[in-house]
């Protein structure tokens, strides 16, 4: 199924599709230690970042702030009418941190997907100790559901404990 790539406004951040220009400014953040701690990949970031931006079922927005691209906004839709949701990824500039920012793009995309998509709910899934991704999506309106064990494999090789997270249609604030 080819997924729609709106362009959507939010209150301080545009979402727009990302496209092959933006990859250098993509691959940089996701090079920043405090995003590859929480987003690492292979070596070659740009090559990630490409492969991900044309891959269908989850498509990537370029966060857009002050005339720049500050990160980047992901979502997938699982479309099996009994489990019908979609989840969000997202990661930006270190150097854009504190401003909000992240709430307003998660905000838009979400209202997005459960207003113009249909969604009923989201789903979103921040490492354990990200506390300021946390803090971030329960301004959204996402609540913890509960903690997945070794759920992810970080850069030493050791497993680290995820949070998912949930936001039923009424919730988002």
């Amino acid at each position: 199924m080819d997924i729609v790539r709106p362009t959507l406004r939010g209150h301080a951040v545009t979402l727009r599709p990302a496209i092959e220009a933006d990859i250098p400014a993509l691959a940089a953040v996701r090079a920043t230690p405090e995003v590859y701690e929480r987003w690492r990949g292979r070596p070659d970031l740009a090559a990630e970042v490409a492969e991900e931006l044309a891959d269908p079922a989850t498509p990537t927005l370029a966060v857009e702030y002050a005339g720049r691209v500050v990160g980047a906004i992901q979502w997938h839709a699982e479309e099996e009418p009994d489990y019908r949701h979609a989840g969000i990824d997202v990661y930006l500039d270190p150097a854009v941190h504190g401003r909000g920012l992240g709430t307003d793009a998660v905000r838009t995309l979400a209202r997005y997907l459960l207003t113009d998509l249909g969604h009923h709910r989201l789903v979103i899934d921040p490492a354990a100790d990200n506390a300021a991704a946390i803090a971030c999506y329960r301004k959204v309106g996402f609540r913890p559901v509960g903690v997945m064990r070794r759920y992810e494999r970080g850069a030493d090789g050791s497993w680290h404990d995820g949070l998912l997270m949930d936001l039923l249609a009424d919730e988002l604030t």
